[in-house]
């Protein structure tokens, strides 16, 4: 070949890749601004999290902060696998909804006709009341914990169904409210699992990553499993000293996703693409759930709807063990952000809509300035002050059917304190740690507070003593306890 012509071929590849040069360094050139976000995830030896930022069916910025795994001192990357938690309920959703499409279901068909364990309550919970959390079912995961059931163990579909199936009782009538609740999405995985032959982890690889390349996406149904460029998970203690806590739960659909910040990019962008799911895709899974009385709620299929210094958004944040993500996508911008966390108390939300202010500010309205309330507990009960022996009155053993346990109350301090948990067949369970320290409010009532209160509303007999109580927990309410015995003075 003569010399000249190398010589062109070389300088025209030369040109060429010169030319690639600015795309390429658009995307991985540093942004300080971005940075500066995460820079107290930055110190050695601490967990933190990754950031993804989507524009336009592209990765713009993507990095690590901290390590993925503290022992290894392995850092966290784009490429790095997080438990997603609750950001994976969309991906149910999407399972349901191709699974209609496939005729294979109806969103009006009653729960009881894949899953016939449930109670009859006497109304229908129809799939759509479960996409939208408006089917009333208590919650399992927090049945699991006043049960005594050590949910840091290894928890699977059969314990979950198991205490669903005791439950005599609704939190409220199916479609009147809105209330969310691990229950639904855990029952559509069941559902998708009896459907389509395939459990949730291989009915999504086939009909959702494979589809769409993502590779390193998967549900985790086997505690033990090994999954590539995982993330470990960790909380401080006292100290500060790094603990590892992640999950060991093997019942999918309301979480047990886990995928990347390169990944969740492919996923995002089907929202515009609709490779999966077809052209309505986008508008089904965006639709806004409804109460029965025809009131639209700010949820849809795994997707809670707002808006955010005047741009409409679609997000969700998860959290299991340490891991903590936030997925935040403004649809009229084809603009998303993606925190994926492995420590406790990251601030996964507030440092995404951080990182949208840096690039959207310019499209946004002015940042509201909140006075912080004195007292941002709402929940925090008014404690009523009574005699030690008044508070005596109300401890005893108390039995919960719904449950299968028994509850031992003791006086303390002039509270009420759950001193142990065991099943009905005498046998210790798992304690809440730390023990819940019941405040009195009224006579009748006693409550934890904080956001997750545990009220206790007590029922006396005919001659005037404590004879049960109802126990409401977060999103699970009216659990009856009925006294067996009064407490030894």
């Amino acid at each position: 070949m003569p010399i000249r012509r190398i010589f062109l071929g070389v300088s025209l590849l030369f040109a060429g890749a010169l030319l690639m040069l600015p795309s390429l360094f658009a995307q991985e050139r540093a942004n300080p601004a971005a940075d500066k976000v995460f820079e107290d995830l930055t110190k050695p030896g601490a967990p933190g999290c990754a950031l993804g930022v989507y524009s336009n069916g592209k990765i713009v910025y993507a990095k690590g902060y901290g390590l993925a795994n503290i022992e290894e001192r392995v850092p966290i990357t784009p490429q790095t696998v997080f438990d997603v938690g609750s950001v994976s309920k969309q991906f149910t959703a999407a399972s349901i909804l191709l699974l209609e499409k496939q005729g294979k279901l109806s969103l009006d068909d009653d729960v009881r006709k894949y899953v016939p364990e449930l109670p009859d309550y006497g109304k229908r919970i129809t799939i759509l009341q479960l996409l939208n959390h408006t089917g009333g079912l208590r919650d399992y995961t927090m049945l699991m914990v006043v049960s005594g059931t050590n949910i840091e163990n290894v928890t699977t579909e059969d314990d979950a169904l198991a205490i669903l199936a005791r439950q005599r009782a609704l939190n409220f009538a199916p479609g009147s409210e809105f209330l969310y609740c691990n229950s639904c999405y855990f029952l559509m995985s069941v559902i998708v699992k009896r459907v389509s032959g395939k459990s949730l982890k291989n009915f999504a690889a086939e009909n959702i990553f494979l589809p769409l390349g993502m590779a390193h996406t998967q549900y985790r149904d086997d505690h033990a499993s090994l999954i590539p460029n995982r993330a470990l998970a960790y909380d401080p203690d006292q100290k500060g000293v790094y603990k590892l806590n992640v999950s060991y739960a093997e019942q999918l659909g309301d979480g047990a996703i886990h995928t990347s910040i390169e990944d969740l990019q492919k996923w995002d962008e089907n929202f515009y693409s609709a490779q999966v799911g077809g052209k309505d895709f986008a508008a089904e899974m965006q639709e806004p759930g409804k109460l029965a009385n025809g009131k639209a709620l700010d949820y849809a299929k795994g997707l809670f709807l707002g808006s955010y210094r005047g741009l409409k958004t679609t997000s969700h944040s998860g959290g299991w063990g340490g891991y903590h993500s936030y997925f935040l996508r403004f649809p009229q911008q084809h603009f998303s952000v993606a925190c994926l966390c492995n420590v406790g108390g990251a601030n996964h939300a507030k440092r995404a809509y951080e990182v949208a202010n840096i690039y959207l500010g310019g499209v946004m309205k002015p940042q509201e300035h909140k006075v912080a309330e004195a007292n941002p507990d709402k929940k925090a009960p008014t404690v009523a002050q009574f005699a030690r022996d008044e508070i005596q009155a109300y401890a005893g053993v108390y039995s919960s059917e719904e449950l299968g346990v028994l509850y031992s109350l003791a006086e303390e301090g002039g509270n009420l304190v759950l001193k142990g948990i065991a099943g009905v067949e005498g046998l210790p369970r798992a304690n809440m740690v730390p023990r819940p320290v019941f405040r009195p409010v009224t006579k009748n009532e006693f409550q934890t507070g904080g956001e997750e209160s545990l009220d206790l509303h007590f029922r006396r007999d005919a001659n005037g003593l404590p004879a049960s109580f109802v126990l409401d927990a977060w999103a699970t309410r009216g659990i009856i306890f009925t006294r067996m015995q009064s407490a030894a003075k």
